[in-house]
C-alpha cells in the first residue's frame, strides 16, 4: 500500500491509516493485542527521542518564548472557540468541553515524522511548531492528572486526590528534568565520548538511556513521552546528537508506521457512520479555525506572514492524546462512547488531511497569496527573522571537504589549512576530529544528508583518506552527481577499475607514490643511478 501510495504522491500517513482501516475494520484480519500496543508505544517514545535529540540550547534559545507565548495562547482560543462550536451543534456542557481538548492539541507523531520527511525540521517554523507541541503536552499531563483525581463513582472532584497527583506529576516531572540536565553535563559526556568511537555502541548505549528515562517516567506515573524527550533532549547538548539522530530514524519510522496502522485498526466503522456530519464539522474549525488562530498569535508576535502560516498549517490536526483524554473520561463515566469515536473520526480526517497541508504548504501559501489573503499590516514581520534552514556547510563556499581522519587525513587537514584552503574534516569517531585546524563534522558520509550538511555541491574539492571500498565508489558516485571534483584514496590496486568508471578525478595510489619517494630518496643517497 505505501508502494501504490507513493505512485500518487500519498502521505505515507494517509496510507498507513487507510491500511489499518482495511486490516481490522474492513476485513477483520488484524485485532489489537499487547504486542501491537508495545510496538506502537515505543513508535511514540522513538519519536519522542528523536525530538529531544534535535532541540538543543543553541537550537530553541531564539524561540522558547514565542513557543510559550503562542502554546499557552493557542490552547485558551481554541478550548474556547471548540466548546461555541460544539455547543451549538447540541452538545450539553461536559461533552462540549472534552470536544474542546480534543480539538486543541496538535499530533507530534505526525508533525516531527512529516517535517523531518521534508528535512525542515529545523527551519524557523518547524522549531516554533515544535515548541508548541511542547508546551501542548504540558498541558495534557496536567489534564491527565486532573483526569485521575476524578472520582469514579459519580465524576465529582476529589480535591485531596487531585492535588496529591498534581504534586506527583509536576514534583517527578521536576525530578526528571534536573536528572537529564545534571546528566547532559556532568554523567554523560564522558562515557558517550568513549562509545562514538564505535557507532553501533553508541546508539544501543542511546537507546538504553532513552528506556532508562521512560522507566523513570513510569515510575513517576508520567507519560513514556515525557521520559522519551527529556533523554533525547539530554543528549541533544552532546556533540554527537547530529550522527544519533541519522541512526536513530530509520527505527523511528518503522514503529511509528505500526502506531499509525493501529489507529485505524481501532476505528468503529459501524458507529462512524451516524457521527459523519459533526466529524467533519469539528474536523472544519480544526484543518481552519487552528492555522488562523497561530497566525493570528504569530503575526502579532511579529512573526512574518510565512512563518506564520506554515506554523499554522503545520499543527493543523487533532493529537493522539485526544483518543488518551476521551478514553480516561469515558472510564469515569462523564462521557458516552460516541464522543469516542467523534474524537477518533476527527483525528483520521484531520491527519489525513493536514498531512497533505504539511508536505504541499510552501505551494498553498503561494496559492493563498494569490488569491490575495495574509494581506493584513501586522503579519509583515521583523525583517531579521527568516525561514532559512541553516547548516555547517552553508557557510562555507569553495572549500575543501576531507573524509576520514587517519593519518593521511589529518596531515592532508593540516597542510591544507596551512596553505590558505577553508577545509572541512568529516570522521565518525569525535576523537579523530579533536586539534585539528578549520571547521570539524561527525558523521557517517554513507547518509546523503551528512554529504548536503557539509555542503558538497559547492565544495571545490572532496578528498576521501578512507581505506574502505564502498565508501569511497558511494563518494565518487556522488561527486560525479554534483560535478564536484574528487580525489580518492586508493589502497589496492583491484578497485582502480571502479574508481576510474565513475571518472574520478584524482587517484592517491599511496604504493606508487611510495615507490617513486623510496626512489627518489635512494638517488639522492647515491645508492641508484
Amino acid at each position: 500500500m505505501v508502494a501504490l501510495g507513493r505512485a500518487v504522491r500519498m502521505p505515507a500517513i494517509v496510507v498507513y491509516l487507510l491500511c489499518g482501516i482495511l486490516l481490522g475494520p474492513v476485513f477483520g484480519w488484524v485485532e489489537m493485542d499487547e504486542g501491537l500496543e508495545l510496538i506502537s508505544e515505543t513508535g511514540i517514545a522513538l519519536l519522542l527521542f528523536l525530538v529531544g535529540l534535535e532541540l538543543s540550547i543553541f537550537k530553541v534559545k531564539d524561540v522558547g518564548k514565542v513557543a510559550l507565548v503562542a502554546g499557552f495562547s493557542q490552547v485558551g482560543l481554541t478550548a474556547g472557540l471548540g466548546f461555541a462550536v460544539a455547543w451549538m451543534l447540541g452538545f450539553g456542557a461536559m461533552e462540549a468541553a472534552f470536544l474542546a481538548m480534543a480539538l486543541t492539541f496538535s499530533s507530534t507523531v505526525v508533525v516531527v515524522k512529516l517535517l523531518e520527511e521534508k528535512g525542515e525540521l529545523e527551519s524557523l517554523y518547524g522549531r516554533i511548531g515544535v515548541g508548541v507541541l511542547l508546551v501542548q503536552d504540558l498541558v495534557v499531563i496536567m489534564l491527565l492528572t486532573f483526569l485521575a483525581g476524578l472520582s469514579g463513582g459519580e465524576g465529582g472532584l476529589d480535591a485531596a486526590a487531585i492535588g496529591w497527583g498534581l504534586a506527583k506529576a509536576f514534583g517527578g516531572m521536576a525530578v526528571l528534568l534536573v536528572v537529564a540536565l545534571v546528566a547532559s553535563k556532568w554523567l554523560l559526556p564522558r562515557p558517550f565520548k568513549w562509545a562514538a568511537r564505535s557507532p553501533e555502541v553508541m546508539m544501543v548505549w542511546a537507546l538504553s538511556w532513552c528506556f532508562l528515562m521512560v522507566y523513570g517516567a513510569h515510575a513517576f506515573h508520567l507519560s513514556l513521552e515525557v521520559g522519551a524527550f527529556l533523554a533525547g533532549m539530554s543528549l541533544a547538548q552532546l556533540p554527537y546528537n547530529e550522527d544519533l539522530r541519522r541512526r536513530v530514524n530509520p527505527l523511528m519510522n518503522f514503529f511509528v508506521a505500526v502506531f499509525f496502522v493501529t489507529l485505524g485498526i481501532r476505528i468503529d466503522l459501524t458507529g462512524a457512520l451516524g457521527q459523519v456530519g459533526t466529524a467533519l464539522t469539528l474536523s472544519g474549525f480544526v484543518l481552519l479555525g487552528k492555522p488562523l488562530i497561530f497566525v493570528t498569535i504569530l503575526g502579532l508576535a511579529g512573526y512574518g506572514r510565512k512563518t506564520s502560516f506554515l506554523t499554522g498549517t503545520t499543527l493543523a490536526q487533532t493529537s493522539e492524546f485526544s483518543f488518551i483524554l476521551a478514553g480516561l473520561a469515558m472510564s469515569k463515566g462523564l462521557i458516552g462512547g460516541e464522543l469516542l469515536l467523534i474524537s477518533a473520526l476527527i483525528g483520521v480526517v484531520t491527519i489525513a488531511v493536514s498531512s497533505y497541508m504539511i508536505i504541499y504548504s510552501h505551494g498553498l501559501y503561494a496559492w493563498v497569496l494569490r488569491m490575495g489573503f495574509l494581506r493584513m499590516k501586522f503579519l509583515n514581520g521583523k525583517p531579521e527573522l527568516s525561514d532559512q534552514i541553516t547548516h555547517l556547510g552553508e557557510h562555507l563556499e569553495k572549500h575543501i571537504i576531507v573524509v576520514g581522519m587517519n593519518t593521511l587525513g589529518r596531515e592532508l587537514v593540516r597542510r591544507l589549512v596551512a596553505k590558505g584552503e577553508d577545509v572541512l574534516a568529516v570522521d565518525t569517531d569525535p576523537v579523530k576530529l579533536e586539534g585539528l585546524p578549520g571547521h570539524s563534522l561527525l558523521g557517517s558520509v554513507g547518509y546523503l544528508t551528512v554529504l548536503e550538511e557539509a555542503g558538497y555541491k559547492r565544495a571545490k574539492l572532496l578528498i576521501s583518506a578512507l581505506q574502505i571500498e564502498e565508501a569511497n565508489d558511494l563518494l565518487a558516485y556522488r561527486c560525479k552527481s554534483v560535478k564536484t571534483p574528487c580525489a580518492i584514496h586508493v589502497v589496492d590496486f583491484s578497485v582502480v577499475d571502479n574508481l576510474l568508471e565513475l571518472e574520478t578525478d584524482y587517484l592517491m595510489v599511496s604504493k606508487v607514490d611510495g615507490v617513486k619517494a623510496q626512489l627518489a630518496t635512494l638517488r639522492e643517497m647515491g645508492v641508484l643511478k
